[in-house]
């Protein structure tokens, strides 16, 4: 597990190290059991969380989380991020936030990531089209990681938007406000050797309040209303029964203009379709994007500063 403090302080945790490196091997480890001391006698797993019933979310052992007494009366700010697994699928992300681990710029390009059973897959129905983003598991607001692949997993526009960033939100709000410290864990949950997790455990503490401000532990559905998807690889298909799902766009609001853009995968940049660079791009890394342009930036795109489009 790779630690990371910014301002040089040393966050030792040896026994979640331990844990780690000897009981999270294995692929069929992976969303059965959580990296902590002092794991929860009953272990819970993907069979023990409920279907997908129309919530984006779900609560896990009645909101609270399983963090330790001792995990919840450290004020250190840390970040970690644990190796990928060997079919390359992210584990657990783990953090207590502060102000000073909070990013101090505009995020950059996270384009040349590939996560396990990316693909890219298009329905009209799904805000912004794009059935797959780049999920933060750590989202980049809280903790300032960008490309980082061991915090990037393949997730549905719904968990993205839905399941994940209220949460984000609330725990950035809070901290915002307060200059406390918010114990945050996320982690992806697989069924067997799946590379698409079933969605992912987010839990939260405030740690000076005591769980005052923030208390959470629940379960994010990386599902999409309105469409089948094949977890073990991540291609999927439009459902017989389209639930018409809308995202986040207010009601009334227009969609912005659509145009037609090119991205180099390869580089994490969009260019317009004359673009000089265009024709210089390998045809693996080359993709065609048909809608907003915000949309790509939102997805970690870069415009390219020749063509500006």
């Amino acid at each position: 597990m790779r630690t990371i403090n910014k301002f040089g302080k040393k966050f030792f945790l040896a026994v979640l190290s331990a844990f780690l490196i000897t009981g999270c091997q294995n692929a069929a480890d992976i969303g059965t059991a959580f990296p902590t001391p002092d794991t929860p006698t009953e272990i819970v797993s993907v069979s023990d969380i409920p279907d997908y019933s129309g919530n984006a979310y779900v609560e896990v052992n009645n909101n609270e989380p399983y963090f330790t007494d001792e995990e919840k009366e450290d004020t250190t700010s840390f970040e970690q991020y644990s190796p990928l697994d060997s079919l390359g699928r992210c584990r657990t992300a783990y953090a207590n936030i502060g102000q000073d681990l909070m990013p101090k710029e505009k995020r950059g390009a996270i384009g040349a990531v590939k996560p396990s059973g990316w693909q890219i897959e298009k329905y009209d129905f799904v805000d912004g089209k794009y059935l797959y983003n780049r999920c933060h598991l750590i989202g980049y607001q809280l903790t300032a990681e960008n490309a980082n692949s061991e915090n990037l997993i393949t997730g549905t526009r719904y968990l993205n938007t839905e399941g994940m960033l209220p949460f984000e939100n609330e725990v950035s709000d809070y901290i915002k406000e307060t200059n406390h410290h918010v114990l945050y864990r996320v982690t992806p949950m697989f069924t067997g050797d799946n590379l698409v997790a079933d969605g992912v455990l987010m839990e939260g503490w405030s740690v000076e309040d005591e769980g005052g401000g923030i208390c959470f532990n629940v379960f994010a559905y990386d599902v999409q209303p309105g469409v089948d998807i094949d977890y073990s690889d991540g291609n999927s298909q439009k459902a017989e029964e389209n639930f018409a799902y809308t995202g986040s766009r207010k009601s009334g609001e227009e969609p912005a203009e659509e145009k037609l853009y090119i991205i180099n995968e390869n580089t994490g940049k969009f260019h317009k379709p004359d673009c000089s660079s265009v024709s210089a791009m390998k045809e693996k890394n080359r993709q065609k994007f048909t809608g907003d342009r915000q949309e790509l930036i939102n997805r970690g795109y870069q415009p390219c500063k020749n063509c500006n489009p």
